[in-house]
């Protein structure tokens, strides 16, 4: 069965295989083929046993399979041989499990030459995701506020690079577990990586898999790149008018053939709606979106600027494909510019990623402590409910205070005190935990 034909011309030298590399992702494998020029090819699979063959014409193999990692791939083993009188490249695929394969070349870059990509996706059942439903007895049942946290680039695409090779791809991912670390640590919160290895994944899978979580919110953290080094400074953006009509339009477009839904849980889809109901709809979601982004974006651009230089004064907006989901507030932190020598020396510390993942979980708190959604924990004890679970520790993060920690579980001051042989001068230390009493 044939799945896919390169278009590419052939070099009237031929070509050759440099060099293969694999990048591991959860729902599929890519494998790269550095080529000296582009390369004609075509991708067909063969079954019993189950194999995947990738024809090169005038191609020569160049490169050793035998040193490639194959750990933890669908792919078996991987040979090779010659076609048409040594003329032409045949490699072929062994596989253990089944998969459903994607070729297509890409254009040189400044980072690499001439590619063939061939992505191997796994069957990935999915069942669909749970919400809690909420009981008045039983504040246990209450949801978690759902943070999608999305580290920009990966894989094949490592972003903009700094001195000493620092990758954008390598510093983002580093921040973006720090923030899914500090949210953990935050009763009412359930972060969830985009990706948490290197591997790549398409703009608009992003946000797709942001939808899948239920996500409340969607943050994806980058660090600019410029041909000037002298450019530097942190940046926060939210998604620009011109974008989000554009987005709309996209939307309404593809709804009658569409599977998405709007309005996270409890959502609705727009396929049975007239056009008119569906622009209102869309509409009302986008407006109250682009509303909680803007305030999000504002706090984190408030946090991040008592410590970094600032590209602008303000949040400032663009069309990223990144931030046009309708109905999932969401913003893009730009950390600062890894071109930049004192920036990428900042950007590539713990300390420092640790910082920049502190103000970034400030302002979702902030938000969200004063805007919870509905039927969330955060929103039952904002309306004054009274919590009835059993005592559990928590560590203290910069920006902690006794009393904060007791209002934000419901417990008095004093209570918190006893529970953890403290005197009245509140003194705790960061990375301290504490005893929470039961309220």
């Amino acid at each position: 069965m044939l799945l896919s034909g390169g278009l590419s011309a052939v070099s009237a030298l031929g070509a050759e295989v440099h060099n293969v590399r694999v990048w591991i992702a959860p729902d599929h494998a890519r494998l790269v083929f550095d080529l000296s020029a582009a390369a004609q090819h075509k991708l067909f699979t063969l079954k019993k046993p189950d194999r995947i063959v990738l024809d090169l014409a005038n191609t020569k193999l160049v490169s050793d399979l035998q040193g490639v990692d194959l750990a933890s791939s669908p792919i078996a083993l991987m040979r090779s041989g010659s076609r048409n009188g040594g003329k032409d490249l045949r490699i072929v695929l062994e596989l253990k499990e089944h998969v459903k394969p994607k070729s297509f070349a890409l254009k040189p870059n400044d980072q690499y030459g001439d590619r063939l990509v061939v992505d191997l996706y796994r069957d990935m059942a999915e069942a669909p995701p749970k919400t809690a439903v909420a009981s008045v007895n039983d504040p246990s049942a209450r949801r978690d506020i759902i943070i999608a946290v999305d580290a920009g680039h990966g894989g094949e695409d490592p972003g903009a690079i700094g001195p000493g090779r620092v990758k954008e791809k390598t510093v983002v991912l580093g921040i973006a577990r720090e923030l899914k670390a500090l949210l953990a640590k935050e009763r009412g919160f359930q972060p969830k990586l985009t990706r948490d290895g290197d591997y790549y994944i398409s703009l608009r899978s992003r946000t797709q898999r942001a939808r899948k979580m239920n996500a409340d919110m969607f943050v994806s953290i980058h660090a600019d790149g410029f041909r000037d080094h002298r450019a530097r400074g942190a940046s926060v953006w939210v998604l620009s008018p011109r974008g989000a009509s554009s987005e709309m339009g996209r939307w309404l477009a593809q709804k009658e053939n569409s599977a998405d839904l709007i309005g996270g849980v409890g959502s609705v889809s727009l396929e049975d709606k007239d056009d008119v109901l569906a622009k209102v709809l869309l509409d009302m979601s986008m407006t109250a979106s682009r509303s909680d982004s803007r305030d999000i974006a504002n706090s984190i651009h408030r946090n991040m600027s008592k410590f970094a230089k600032m590209h602008k004064k303000q949040v400032e907006q663009a069309g990223f494909v990144v931030l046009k989901s309708p109905d999932i507030p969401s913003i893009l932190v730009e950390t600062g510019f890894i071109t930049n020598h004192d920036e990428a020396a900042k950007l590539k510390s713990k300390a420092y990623q640790r910082k920049m993942a502190q103000a970034i979980f400030s302002g979702i708190k902030a938000h969200f402590t004063a805007k919870p959604p509905a039927q969330t924990w955060l929103a039952w004890q904002k309306e004054g409910g009274t919590q009835k679970t059993t005592p559990f520790s928590y560590k203290v993060v910069r920006g902690d205070t006794l009393s904060v920690i007791a209002s934000r579980n419901g417990v008095s001051l004093a209570a918190l005190r006893k529970a953890n042989g403290l005197r009245s001068a509140d003194h705790i230390m960061i990375g301290q935990v504490l005893k929470i009493p039961a309220s």
